[in-house]
């Protein structure tokens, strides 16, 4: 599979003012600034398609973009990310809420994408969203992201640990380079 065409489709706070497609989607979850823009942007090679920060806590809502392919299309939802984030008790609270009602009721989710930093040990809310996730029998798979940042030993070292931890697939991705680009869109027109 190989993507001819993406573009943004819209933003939206909550699943309510989500449009109702048929269209497979996957949504992206991960701690705040762990790369899922970046990740959108090295996918379908257009590095101005989703914005990306350094400050975490930039995406703050739904943000859904259409990919056509030549197989079939496919929508990726970046979801705001956990962990830090400078914001209120009370707009996290009313992200999560938000959040799970998209991720229990959103009738064309294929699956979600779970990224985690190559550059750290897998994080305390990293556990608790994969937890929430089995419990919810949500289906997931993770991605290894900021693959370029450590050596391709220590990728497939980390890639193991959540294997053991997690349990399902997990791919490696970059964004410095597209290496794993064809990797991924071949494992997800698996799942389509």
């Amino acid at each position: 599979m190989k993507i001819k065409q993406a573009s943004f489709l819209l933003s939206s706070p909550n699943l309510e003012l989500c449009p109702m497609t048929d269209v497979c989607e996957f949504a992206l979850l991960g701690r705040s600034n762990v790369g899922k823009s970046s990740f959108i942007n090295t996918l379908v090679n257009n590095q101005r398609l989703a914005k990306t920060s350094n400050t975490p806590g930039k995406t703050r809502l739904i943000n859904l973009f259409e990919i056509q392919t030549t197989s079939k299309p496919f929508i990726i939802a970046d979801l705001p990310g956990y962990g830090y984030a400078k914001v209120s008790k009370v707009e996290q609270e009313k992200w999560q809420k938000n959040l799970e009602e998209y991720l229990l009721k959103r009738k064309n989710l294929v699956s979600c994408i779970q990224f985690i930093d190559a550059r750290h040990d897998i994080q305390k809310n990293d556990f608790q969203m994969h937890e929430w996730l089995k419990v919810n029998s949500v289906p997931c798979f993770s991605v290894l992201a900021k693959c370029d940042y450590i050596s391709r030993n220590e990728a497939f070292k980390k890639s193991a640990q959540i294997k053991k931890y997690f349990g399902g697939d997990v791919l490696l991705f970059s964004s410095k380079n597209r290496i794993y680009v064809d990797d991924f869109l071949n494992y997800l027109e698996k799942l389509m």
